[in-house]
């Protein structure tokens, strides 16, 4: 199992789209399928990353989700805390004390300080640690615009999503008409 699962992939391309210039905040269910992916996997994200205040929601029928805070105050590390929890890299089971030549008496030098493996990996996480904490979504915000071929493809993506936005509201006035209960807006 992957120390960074899907989960916190997706909330970055999610959180790329709403960065960007759109006109109204994208609703969890457009930035599911703008990705591909099942809505229900993204409605148990976005809670997470609303109780991290990296994003909020905003309801009624133009509802949807927006930044908390601004691109550049949300850290890559901000996002991975969000979704999967500060968890460790690595859980030493201190092994080296259950060494068969101790036979079930280690030394006390065998146990004495840090185990080098776990020593190895505690600097490790620090390190990506560190990484993830230097870099923030505004700066994946500008790599993903500066790989787009014409700034068309931003009018693009918002013209989409305005598109998507437009066709809910459409049904949702035909469904009223018609007295059909109107659905709640976030999703």
């Amino acid at each position: 199992m992957a120390y960074i699962g899907t989960g916190v992939e997706y909330a970055l391309h999610c959180l790329t789209w709403i960065a960007g210039p759109l006109e109204r905040p994208p609703s969890s269910r457009d930035l599911a399928e703008m990705q591909g992916v099942s809505p229900a996997f993204l409605k148990k994200i976005f809670p997470k990353l609303e109780k991290a205040g990296i994003v909020r929601s905003t309801g009624g029928i133009r509802g949807g989700y927006q930044l908390a805070r601004a691109s550049d105050q949300i850290s890559v590390l901000d996002v991975v805390d969000a979704v999967e929890g500060n968890k460790k890299l690595f859980d030493c089971q201190e092994i080296r004390g259950r060494c068969a030549v101790f036979d079930g008496n280690p030394p006390e030098w065998s146990t004495r300080g840090v185990c080098g493996i776990h020593a190895v990996m505690i600097r490790a996480e620090k390190t990506m640690r560190e990484e993830l904490a230097k870099t923030s979504l505004a700066d994946i915000v500008e790599v993903v615009t500066n790989k787009a071929p014409t700034p068309a493809f931003a009018e693009q993506v918002s013209d989409w999503f305005s598109g998507r936005q437009s066709a809910r509201e459409d049904a949702r006035l035909s469904a009223m008409r018609s007295g059909a209960a109107p659905r709640p807006g976030k999703d």
